[in-house]
């Protein structure tokens, strides 16, 4: 009886956090997966079963290879740059004696800023003819870019808006990690005549090794979830070069109104999250130093 008693007092806390997890999580992702092996158009209430299809036809049409190639080029090309940024921004700021706060606040403040707001002055930053990019560009005699415009510089321009946005935010975690960093370790490295590089490689880094494993899995979710700044920028273009994962599930859905094979692109994109966080997991067994 005594047991029972403890599961229902257990059972009574936890339902205010279950309920919302199962409403507006559990139940979408079983939700969507059923949805993957109909045909519904989203636009009427009537559905077959289909089975497979959807995921034979979002494999065979071309458009999921691309847009995992464009994923993986965004995840890699913002998550490496905001960690290794990252943690050189806050060894900076960290060794300023005078005015750290002020830089703290200066290079947070776009994170905390809307994406959208962001994206929108960046538009006119990129804009070919009057933009402030390629004004700097011409005043150092370099040729201008089409940036937002041509398929080649398209997805730079994006992961660019991402790392400015992104940079303070992996700083402001460096420099909690740092400042827990005991200061002897440091002063029995220079008493084995350790140089700072040394200093950095065999302390420092492993010491916020923790925190590099949790910005590298944020950052990964971040670069699966990126919408705001392509809606903005690119709307997935130029000819689908910035077309990632989840803005393909958004054109199959509410643009083509395939719900089904959207659903199932939600299901893959889902499972590949899975796998890279195992990966990422797997990892840092050997690399993260708690």
């Amino acid at each position: 009886m005594y047991k029972w008693r403890r599961r229902g007092e257990a059972l009574f806390f936890i339902l205010p956090i279950l309920i919302p997890l199962i409403v507006f999580w559990i139940y979408p992702i079983i939700r969507s997966g059923w949805i993957s092996f109909t045909n519904w158009d989203y636009m009427t209430p009537e559905y077959d079963f289909v089975g497979l299809k959807n995921y034979k036809d979002l494999l065979s049409t071309g458009g999921f290879f691309p847009a995992l190639k464009n994923t993986l080029v965004f995840g890699l090309g913002t998550a490496i740059p905001v960690i290794a940024g990252g943690f050189l921004l806050a060894v900076l700021v960290r060794s300023l004696k005078k005015g750290s706060k002020v830089y703290q606040f200066i290079l947070f403040s776009p994170w905390i800023t809307p994406t959208v707001a962001i994206s929108i002055v960046w538009t006119w930053i990129f804009e070919p003819d009057t933009g402030i990019a390629n004004l700097v560009l011409r005043f150092l005699h370099m040729p201008a870019l089409q940036w937002l415009h041509s398929s080649q510089t398209a997805m730079l321009s994006v992961i660019l808006v991402t790392l400015w946005k992104t940079l303070g935010y992996a700083m402001i975690f460096y420099l909690t990690a740092l400042a827990k960093v005991p200061e002897e370790l440091y002063d029995a490295g220079k008493v084995d005549g350790a140089s700072r590089l040394a200093l950095m490689r065999h302390i420092t880094i492993p010491m916020v090794s923790p925190t590099t494993l949790f910005l590298v899995v944020l950052n990964t979710v971040n670069a699966l979830q990126a919408y705001d700044q392509i809606q903005v920028l690119t709307q997935g273009g130029p000819s689908g070069s910035t077309r990632t994962l989840l803005y393909l599930y958004y054109q199959l859905g509410f643009e083509q109104f395939h719900m089904g094979q959207a659903a199932a692109s939600g299901v893959l994109l889902v499972i590949i999250a899975s796998a890279l966080a195992g990966i990422q997991f797997a990892v840092s067994k050997k690399s993260v130093h708690y």
